[in-house]
Parts: structure tokens; C-alpha cells; sequence
């Protein structure tokens, strides 16, 4: 676990270099937004672009995966929801505390820090996953949170559910890609050096970004917080082990990435969607500060499990 700790550091080090950033006021807001658009419209894309222009659809597309992977996560869900109904809160309040125990950062820190350790080989069942966590959960938020304030579902909302899933770049360029791997061409050297140089700058700017928006974040309501984290870095993992290893046989190699994935802490993006809609952002925000700080330890026991090292 100690090499596993070791490597996965440096990840969390240019994390700890942008919050110190932003907290001494060096890096201001506005550039912290700025720093997340140049990354998830541009780096980030151009790297998955690259990376998925590379690969099969049919070689990546896994349904037994995917199945696996939803099953465990639809688990977590619910248990997450009822377990919010129970303190009495709200459909709406539930939903994002369950969209909490289940969503990972993976777009900007699995991605580049699971392709360091993993090799490029877990690329594949990581866009898949992003696709799933995309076109699944990110919908289902938005429909559960609607249904809640206007007691009933329009096709409006469905289609603004769509438009929405169709206009994200991570959306876009994955299935760019797929669709240029599909006619065997390989991709022209300067276009190919284009995408490689911009994709470069996805992992330093990513990670720089998460620190900088995790000095915005304060850790209020800390005990339902923690039992969110717990549900993120604890449940969301063991319940995508047990469900991709024993239950599906899925194979190891891209079960050992669904479960590294499974062990990332809160996304940014679930925040941004519940201060959208108004829905508990502090509780959020306390989850996302609390389990990135908690994932320095387990992400690297979880990722030392599934390596055997």
C-alpha cells in the first residue's frame, strides 16, 4: 500500500497546491471557474477525444459491466434516499444526498490518475463508466428533483434532460472518438500531437482546479456529511466489489477498475447541480471537502487491494 500511497501523492499534492492557492487569495473564484471551463470544455475533452478515438466500441462496450456496475450503484441509491427519507428530509434533498453516494470525481481526477497507475488499459472501463454515471444518474437527479416541485413529469423536462446530455463535451468527445475508431483510420500525426499536447494539460489543470474550489467549500453539517462520505468511500466500492466479482464475473482486470473508480471521492459536478437548484449546497460542499480529504488513505488501500500490492 505504502508504493500505491506513494504514487497516487503527487495527485493530491498539486490538489493541496491549488487550495493553498486559492486560499491565501492568490487564485481568486473567477479563475477557478475560468481554470474548470479551459479543463472540462477543452483538456480534458481533447484527452478523452484522443484516448477513445484509440479504442473499439466493441472491445470497450461490456454490457455484464455496465449491468454490474448500475446494480451496485442503484443499491447504494436507495439505501442513500431511504436512509435520508428516515431523518425526514425531502425528494429533493434525498436525491443529491444519494447522487453524493454514488458519484465520483472520475472525470477529473480518475481518469488521468487511474491511467498512471493502471496503465492505459483501464481507459475503456473508465468511459464507461463516466457514460453511465453521465447519462444515468446525472439525469436522474434533475427528474427527481423536478418531480418533487411540480408533482408531475413533462416531456419538456425529458427533452431538457436530453439536450443536456447530448451538449456535454465528455458526452461529445467520447462518442466523437468512437465514432472515428469505427472507420480504422488512424488519427493524422498532427491532429494526433494536437490532442496530446492540449490533453496534456488536463491532469495538472484538473487536479489544481479541484484544490482551488475545495478552498470555496466550508464543512458544515458534518455528521450528515460523514455518513455521505462513508456511503461514498466505504459502501459505494464494497457494494461494486461484491457486484462486479461475485455476482456478475465481471472480468478482473475492468472489475478492478470499476471498484478504483467506485472508491473516488464526491464529484464537483454534484454541487454544481445543488446550487442550481437550491438543494442543500453546504451539505454538498461539506461532502466533497471531507471525503477528498479522506480519500488520500482509502483510495490508496483500494487501489493497493486491486493491484495486489
Amino acid at each position: 500500500m505504502i508504493d500505491i500511497f506513494i504514487q497516487t501523492l503527487p495527485f493530491f499534492a498539486l490538489i493541496a497546491v491549488g487550495f493553498g492557492a486559492a486560499k491565501v487569495g492568490f487564485f481568486s473564484a473567477e479563475a477557478t471557474a475560468y481554470l474548470t471551463k479551459f479543463v472540462f470544455y477543452f483538456a480534458l475533452t481533447a484527452m478523452i477525444l484522443k484516448f477513445s478515438a484509440n479504442l473499439s466500441l466493441g472491445e470497450v462496450l461490456d454490457f455484464n459491466f455496465i449491468l454490474a456496475y448500475l446494480a451496485a450503484s442503484i443499491v447504494v441509491y436507495i439505501f442513500a434516499t431511504c436512509v435520508a427519507m428516515a431523518r425526514g428530509v425531502g425528494w429533493a434533498e434525498a436525491a443529491v444526498e444519494a447522487q453524493c453516494s454514488v458519484i465520483g470525481n472520475v472525470g477529473f481526477l480518475g481518469i488521468p490518475m487511474l491511467a498512471l497507475l493502471l496503465g492505459e488499459a483501464a481507459i475503456g472501463p473508465v468511459i464507461m463508466l463516466v457514460s453511465v454515471d453521465l447519462m444515468v444518474f446525472s439525469s436522474l437527479i434533475v427528474i427527481v428533483i423536478t418531480f418533487s416541485r411540480q408533482g408531475h413529469l413533462s416531456m419538456a423536462i425529458f427533452k431538457s434532460v436530453g439536450i443536456g446530455i447530448l451538449k456535454n463535451p465528455m458526452v461529445v468527445s467520447i462518442a466523437a472518438g468512437f465514432a472515428y475508431a469505427a472507420t480504422g483510420w488512424p488519427i493524422p500525426v498532427p491532429v494526433n500531437s494536437f490532442l496530446t499536447l492540449l490533453g496534456a494539460a488536463a491532469t495538472p489543470c484538473a487536479l489544481f482546479a479541484i484544490g482551488a474550489s475545495l478552498a470555496e467549500k466550508s464543512a458544515e453539517r458534518i455528521s450528515v456529511a460523514g455518513w455521505l462520505t462513508f456511503c461514498k468511500l466505504v459502501l459505494h466500492p464494497a457494494a461494486v466489489a461484491v457486484s462486479a466479482l461475485w455476482i456478475f464475473d465481471v472480468e478482473v482486470f475492468s472489475a478492478h477498475v470499476m471498484i478504483a473508480c467506485a472508491a473516488l471521492p464526491v464529484a464537483g459536478n454534484v454541487y454544481i447541480l445543488a446550487q442550481h437548484y437550491g438543494v442543500a449546497p453546504q451539505r454538498v460542499s461539506a461532502s466533497i471537502l471531507i471525503s477528498t480529504l479522506i480519500s488520500v488513505v482509502t483510495l490508496s488501500m483500494v487501489i493497493a487491494w486491486v493491484t495486489g500490492v
